[in-house]
């Protein structure tokens, strides 16, 4: 009996110290369940500063877990082109289920665009955030690399462009026309003779309104904008993109590689006198409704450059928006991707082509890009423009959408920089250029 008892009474101690443990596992997992987040803001809404002034960050970080977190958060500043500039470190510390703001000041800096990166580390966390700011951007010099034949070249081949009979056909097209607009699908020889479209739409009141001209990204299908209530709109499918593709049909990987090393062939020559195409059909149909003294273009990406391009070569262009113009300062644009983990568009197209291509040299590239690069126009924009960049973006970095702004030959400029976005930018812009072409075209 004695024996019995003291065999219960050994287990009971077991399960107790089992529990115990049991217990305290689960504790420590309760402890260790949870999660940071860091909220990044910059000290100005738009995270451009000036030169006579210190950039600051206010950091808001939360906890949610049941213990408390100690650490560090690191902020490392660089470059653009990614050359370090300095390394600082605050001590965190966060009680369970806390949240405590830090504020981060840095002092002056030089005219650019710079990296940040916030890293957190604590007893159970690591995260990075990454961000760039500006520093008096219109401040930033550059230079411009244009051939001494450059306006002769781009001369010659409008005037190759004006032998081509245009031969416009306009389309009704009744199954995609509503009460209240008309539907066009438009027809036109370009460069080349090769056959380009487009598609243009009437509001069906009014006899004579302004035009919003649309030119496309890179190989993008541009469709009948129905959205335009106080606009005509005109969108262009240039060569090779949308209804346009059977003029040239290639892929996007080798689109930006046609005709790459020979100036007079690459695609983008064709490209940008279709452009040109499209503002002739405007004024050569002026009884569609169409007020030729009211033509604003607009583009993003690639059709960004197409705009800064169209505006310098025609002067019938009234106002000019762009967003991240692709292709801006291709130069510059070359040394910051060089620094990229891994390459992204357009250069990764571009160092493909070079490496599978022996004798291929970043000279003879240049030497081709210089004819194209937006920048190399931009003296020759004399209307008022605007310009909205994404300081995230990776494909057209901001300092060269920026030094290209800046050389735009017009003052009545503006630029918008979205802090928090990457190829793209926000609802907010969108509204902003709204109200700035109604001034601009004296639209009510």
């Amino acid at each position: 009996m004695q024996l019995l008892q003291g065999i219960k009474l050994y287990a009971i101690t077991i399960s107790i110290i089992l529990a115990g443990a049991f217990n305290a596992i689960a504790q420590n997992d309760k402890e260790e369940t949870g999660e940071i987040t860091i909220e990044v803001n910059p000290g100005n809404k738009n995270a451009i500063f000036k030169d006579d002034e210190n950039v600051g960050y206010k950091l808001k970080i939360k906890s949610t877990y049941k213990a408390a977190q100690a650490g560090k958060l690191t902020y490392n500043i660089l470059t653009d082109d990614f050359t370090n500039i300095s390394t600082n470190s605050i001590p965190i510390h966060l009680t369970k289920n806390s949240a405590e703001t830090y504020t981060v000041n840095i002092p002056q800096q030089r005219p650019g665009f710079y990296r940040i990166n916030f890293m957190l580390n604590t007893t159970t966390y690591d995260d990075t955030v990454k961000k760039v700011f500006g520093v008096s951007p219109e401040k930033i010099v550059t230079q411009l690399h244009r051939p001494a034949d450059f306006d002769a070249f781009w001369k010659a081949s409008i005037d190759t462009l004006k032998k081509v009979a245009p031969n416009y056909k306009v389309i009704f097209r009744k199954d995609l026309s509503t009460k209240a607009k008309k539907v066009y699908l438009v027809e036109m020889q370009s460069y080349q003779n090769l056959l380009i479209r487009g598609w243009l739409v009437v509001p069906t009141y009014g006899k004579k309104l302004p035009v919003h001209y649309r030119v496309p990204g890179y190989v993008v299908e541009l469709k009948p904008n129905m959205d335009n209530d106080d606009y005509i709109a005109f969108d262009i499918n240039v060569r090779g993109n949308g209804n346009s593709r059977d003029a040239v049909s290639v892929g996007t990987d080798t689109y930006c590689l046609v005709g790459i090393e020979d100036r007079d062939k690459y695609i983008y020559k064709g490209v940008y006198l279709d452009c040109i195409r499209g503002l002739d059909f405007l004024y050569a149909n002026a009884k569609l409704g169409i007020d030729t003294s009211k033509i604003y273009v607009e583009g993003g990406s690639q059709g960004g450059a197409l705009g800064v391009v169209l505006a310098s070569l025609d002067k019938r262009v009234k106002v000019l928006t762009v967003q991240v113009p692709l292709y801006s300062n291709i130069h510059d644009a070359y040394k910051i991707t060089n620094g990229y983990d891994s390459q992204v568009f357009p250069f990764k197209m571009f160092r493909k082509y070079q490496e599978n291509h022996s004798g291929y040299t970043w000279d003879k590239f240049f030497s081709v890009w210089d004819y194209y690069d937006p920048q190399n126009f931009a003296p020759n924009v004399k209307c008022p423009v605007l310009m909205g960049i994404g300081l995230l973006d990776m494909f057209c970095p901001p300092r060269c959408s920026i030094s290209m702004y800046n050389h735009l030959g017009t003052a009545n400029k503006e630029f918008v920089s979205v802090p928090n976005s990457t190829h793209e930018v926000d609802f907010n812009y969108f509204m902003f250029q709204n109200l700035w072409i109604r001034e601009k075209l004296r639209i009510p």
